[in-house]
């Protein structure tokens, strides 16, 4: 054999490596136990979505009522502090003088009236 009968071409070298080993081709191969793992896997996750969507639509939900209880909290506490203030003497004199126009036995009451307007009553909320 001559030299150049067993030198290879660069041409050839490369159309060398494009072959696959063992003559296996380019496209992917799907075993019978891969289909399997494959088809389980999509079983799972179609099972699974409607768990999930529960669970986010009740955390959620969760929330919205922890905000709420928050809320409810601030205004039980509002209230608390408003039935302890009409538990004072003072301001139940206070409210009886200016919403209900009291006076004490001998004091004269005088109610200013605005030129041009009737009088305001106060806010007694």
């Amino acid at each position: 054999m001559s030299a150049r009968a067993t030198a290879t071409s660069p041409a050839a070298a490369r159309g060398k490596e494009r072959e696959r080993p063992s003559g296996r081709s380019g496209r992917v191969r799907l075993t019978p136990r891969a289909s399997i793992l494959l088809f389980a896997v999509f079983i799972v996750g179609v099972f699974a979505v409607a768990p999930m969507r529960a669970y986010l639509v009740q955390r959620s939900e969760l929330e919205g009522l922890q905000r709420q209880a928050t809320q409810l909290e601030q205004q039980n506490t509002e209230l608390e502090r408003r039935i302890a203030d009409l538990n004072d003497p003072s301001t139940l004199e206070q409210l009886a003088r200016e919403c209900l126009g009291m006076v004490k036995p001998g004091e004269i009451a005088f109610v200013p009236i605005p030129k041009g307007r009737a009088p305001t009553l106060p806010d007694c909320g």
